[in-house]
């Protein structure tokens, strides 16, 4: 068991301070402050965790003590394990800090930046193929999370409404809404949060560790209040068939009357789909889809705080959503959860719509996953690995070797997403290999490549996975996959060190996971995990 487990560092630095430089029982309180070997050198005096200082520091010495503790942060440019997005040209940098005071719900304060806002909506309902852009309904969110909440809510209050027009219990036995079991915790916090029951679709291989359609529409019923599929599963990177689901509850409603609706999750899709793949059959050109939402800060290329919810009309918004506020001496109309929220990242945000157009989204949207292509083939030609995202093989596969094509239509939609795990080949020739030790030593190696379960009911499947931005190269691809074939083979080989770690796996049994004691939280503390991938958008 490490060291740290035994020894209370906070304790130990208190004892080993040099006590005669104490003075009126300074020394005492030091465990309650961090110290900063080269603080003196800026004139500073410790600097408190707990509690606020009875003095400042000057503005430099400040931004130098946080500037060095944020050093110990992963490189935002070799974390391949998050979809946000990390660069934006200099021109974009410079809108944003003129912009970063504004607050975008002070709309009589600053008019222009409520036109950019609106703009971008319409700009969107147009992407997605809403029945009217110049009258677009929808909002910007602090990103997917909240705007998946305002999705559902529409859904569960239009619900509500129909319930008690037809003279129905609203409460007994109360609504539900269907998902798939890869579902992002932010439609399971919405299921919780306003309570709305869960039912959760488990996965398979052969429904590409995604939602199956044909399985969904058994859960669904009266109550149902909607169905939330996923353009991007955060697993795999696989579109939901937004098409089929929308076809099976067409029969559905036809058999029994009642209409459920979709929301589509698009957070990483919503900016992909649009341009590298405008053939498929997922947004508003679909009847049953009555919301979307996305992440700005995701493949939208802004900087991270925007997301965007889009109603097919507003008829789909109910008005019970709809605040009317006398506010500063105007009228105004908010239906987000935030009040108050920077202005900035929408403006980023309508920067690229503005600087980038179909073109420049499309040519990202098609480097992004021909980068993809190039990882997943090469791991595949190592021996080593499996890979279970799909945008290397051709359309329907359901797993096999990828195509290297001419036409892209040729290649199954999905996002710039690599998901892979060992061969069965190469756990057979190497049993002892544990593929956690991967994501530790290419971490000691700079790069942030996670290693997690799949979701309920392939739960004893672990993947490694890398998100291709926009920013993730060929460049550094050729060194990524360099250090992935370089390490596995450490791993394998008895004769090298890494190879030790597998025998300390084992001697330790399954290893805990890391616990973020940031939090204050303990084990136990908060409710159990589903097994949805727990990650905020």
């Amino acid at each position: 068991m490490a060291l740290s487990k035994h020894v209370n560092a906070d304790h130990l630095i208190q004892k080993s301070h040099d006590k005669h430089a104490s003075h009126g029982g300074f020394a005492a309180e030091q465990a309650k402050e961090a110290l900063y070997s080269y603080g003196s050198r800026y004139g500073t005096n410790p600097v408190p965790k707990y509690r606020i200082s009875s003095k400042g520091v000057s503005a430099d010495s400040a931004y130098q003590i946080i500037h060095d503790e944020l050093s110990l942060d992963g490189s935002t440019v070799l974390n391949l394990a998050s979809f946000v997005h990390t660069w934006m040209p200099p021109q974009a940098d410079k809108l944003v800090h003129e912009n970063i005071t504004k607050n975008l719900i002070d709309t009589d304060e600053y008019p222009a930046t409520q036109i950019i806002h609106t703009r971008c909506i319409s700009i969107l309902a147009d992407v997605w193929h809403a029945p009217s852009s110049k009258q677009a309904i929808g909002t910007a969110t602090t990103g997917s999370s909240e705007a998946i909440q305002l999705g559902g809510l529409a859904m569960k209050k239009i619900w509500q409404a129909k319930r008690k027009a037809a003279g129905k219990s609203i409460h007994e036995p109360g609504p539900n809404i269907v998902m798939g079991a890869n579902a992002q915790v932010a439609l399971e916090k919405f299921a919780r949060y306003f309570d709305v029951e869960c039912r959760l679709v488990p996965i398979s291989v052969q429904s590409k560790y995604r939602l199956d359609p044909k399985e969904a529409i058994k859960y669904v019923d009266e109550n149902t209040i909607g169905v939330f599929v996923i353009l991007g599963s955060t697993y795999t990177g696989h579109y939901e068939p937004v098409k089929e689901v929308s076809d099976l509850l067409d029969e559905y409603e036809a058999k029994t009357g009642n209409s459920v609706p979709i929301h589509v999750d698009a957070a990483s899709g919503g900016f992909i789909a649009p341009f590298a793949h405008p053939k498929l059959l997922w947004d508003f050109k679909l009847p049953r889809v009555v919301s979307i939402n996305t992440s700005g800060h995701k493949f939208g290329l802004s900087y991270v705080g925007v997301g965007w919810v889009v109603w097919r009309d507003k008829a789909h918004l109910p008005k019970d959503l709809i605040f009317e506020l006398h506010y500063l001496g105007s009228v105004e109309y908010s239906f987000s959860l935030n009040f108050s929220r920077p202005a900035a990242p929408i403006i980023a945000q309508y920067f690229n719509l503005l600087h980038l157009g179909f073109e420049g989204y499309r040519g990202v949207a098609l480097d992004d996953l021909k980068n993809a292509r190039l990882l997943s083939r090469a791991l595949e030609n190592t021996g080593y690995y499996t890979v279970l995202s799909d945008v290397h093989r051709p359309v329907g596969a359901v797993g096999g070797k990828g195509i290297d094509a001419h036409d892209l239509e040729a290649y199954e939609p999905g996002l710039p997403v690599v998901a892979f795990r060992f061969s069965d080949e190469f756990q057979q020739k190497n049993p002892e290999v544990e593929q956690k030790w991967i994501q530790t030593l290419l971490r000691a190696k700079g790069w942030i490549v996670p290693n997690y379960e799949l979701a309920p009911d392939l739960q004893q499947v672990q993947i490694l996975r890398v998100v291709i931005r926009e920013n993730v190269t060929e460049v550094l691809l050729d060194k990524l996959i360099a250090d992935i074939i370089e390490i596995t083979e450490e791993l394998a080989s008895k004769a090298s060190s890494e190879h030790a770690l597998n025998v300390l796996g084992k001697m330790h049994g399954v290893r805990k996971k890391h616990e973020h004691k940031a939090s204050n939280f303990d084990a136990g503390e908060g409710s159990e995990a589903s097994g949805t991938y727990a990650r905020s958008c």
